[in-house]
């Protein structure tokens, strides 16, 4: 387990914390495989029973560390961990939760696409902008955001850019309740024990059959991580990394 994701086990609810505070919990390839590496072992865990996912301090997560990706190495063998996370939770066997503590940013708004339940306090919003950085959506959500909230509205969150608040993510369907800040883990653990208290094998095929269209979101999620890897490389991702790290306006050029 990385030292920026905390795990808590405690009747049958496994609670994956991202723990980078000091960075907005932005997210690394060793943040990535730890989780990677939690949601794949909890299916074949019976100790374990639904998974919370969630934020330390006011920020669920920032997305992707970009100094980080900017400097992985095309030439590594195997699998990404960025990669390896995605599958884990579209291929989740165990419910998962989560609890949007504060800002969603990129990934951390589509994650919630693969989550079963979400729960957004009234701090928090989501924004995934990756046409702005130069990048493409991923985590399928080029397919799953326009099914969860219509067409004009995904389009408006991953072309413009814009930021939901709670209460339009609620509006919307991305989200199924809007908490108190305080209320937040409360609300999660208690659904979570729920489901944990429900006999465990009908929980596991009921979401085996809510969530039936898998393979299609797969191939959709391929297609994203070749142009977003490609992407990368670009000049403009160069550019947009550059004037964010140098903390101006970025210059796109045709």
């Amino acid at each position: 387990m990385s030292e920026h994701i905390k795990s808590h086990l405690e009747d049958y609810i496994l609670t994956l914390t991202i723990a980078r505070p000091e960075r907005k919990n932005a997210l690394t390839q060793a943040m990535y495989g730890a989780m990677a590496d939690a949601v794949n072992g909890a299916n074949s865990d019976k100790s374990i029973r639904a998974i919370i996912i969630t934020g330390e301090g006011d920020m669920f997560t920032a997305g992707n560390d970009l100094s980080d990706f900017a400097s992985i190495d095309e030439r590594e063998s195997g699998t990404p961990p960025v990669t390896r996370f995605l599958n884990a939770i579209r291929d989740a066997e165990k419910p998962l939760i989560a609890a949007v503590n504060g800002p969603a940013i990129g990934v951390g708004l589509t994650m919630l696409l693969h989550c079963d339940i979400s729960f957004a306090a009234e701090s928090a919003n989501l924004r995934a902008p990756f046409t702005q950085l130069g990048l493409v959506p991923e985590a399928g959500s080029s397919l799953t955001l326009p099914a969860v909230v219509g067409r004009s509205m995904a389009n408006e969150v991953l072309l413009a850019g814009r930021i939901l608040s709670a209460n339009e993510a609620l509006a919307c369907g991305l989200v199924s309740r809007v908490t108190a800040d305080t209320d937040l883990m409360k609300t999660a653990i208690d659904t979570a024990r729920k489901i944990a208290a429900s006999p465990p094998n009908a929980v596991l095929k009921s979401k085996a059959l809510i969530n039936h269209s898998r393979e299609a979101i797969s191939n959709q999620m391929r297609a994203e991580g070749e142009i977003f890897a490609a992407q990368l490389q670009s000049a403009e991702f160069a550019e947009a990394a550059a004037a964010f790290r140098e903390k101006r306006a970025p210059v796109f050029k045709d």
